[in-house]
């Protein structure tokens, strides 16, 4: 599936479904664990191992190109903290140092809540406090008193 008609105000980036055995992946993903953020090695391992190839449904894995570059990885699973299938999760999201502050971050976001809206009664993550601005500025409410979760968006019915 790729983006929606509202989403891709990232100029020059091209989205599709990831898989991490794609090329550039790997420099992505070290790139991540060199600035001490584990979720690329997490993300790589679960599809490895089969216990999170993004596969059920509502789930999708998304990977920005610049070029040949791999820019920027953002997913979406049902959310593994909560019983059933009512809440989607975040999942994953970097991007490279060269193209933060291009609106890529954001496009996939946007990319990841569209798709979420068709599945799933809200949208939770857990981030970081230095990113607690940029899911507000999307729409992402602050949860207190969540051991997994720091910010959720809820949708409507039929939205």
């Amino acid at each position: 599936m790729g983006a929606s008609p509202e989403v891709g105000a990232a100029i020059g980036y091209v989205l599709k479904r990831l898989r991490p055995t794609m090329p550039g992946f790997d420099a992505l993903r070290e790139e991540s664990r060199s600035e001490g953020y584990w979720m690329l090695v997490r993300l790589a391992d679960g599809w490895a191992s089969g216990r999170n190839k993004f596969r059920k449904r509502g789930e999708a894995l998304f990977g920005a190109w610049h070029g040949r570059e791999l820019a920027g990885v953002c997913g979406l699973n049902i959310d593994p903290y909560f019983e059933g299938r009512e809440h989607g999760r975040v999942r994953h999201l970097f991007v490279s140092a060269r193209h933060r502050r291009s609106g890529l971050g954001r496009m996939l976001v946007e990319t990841v809540i569209y798709r979420a809206r068709h599945d799933f009664a809200v949208l939770n993550t857990r981030a970081p406090q230095e990113a607690f601005g940029f899911y507000e500025r999307l729409g992402f409410q602050p949860v207190l008193g969540e051991e997994f979760v720091t910010h959720r968006m809820s949708f409507e019915k039929g939205g």
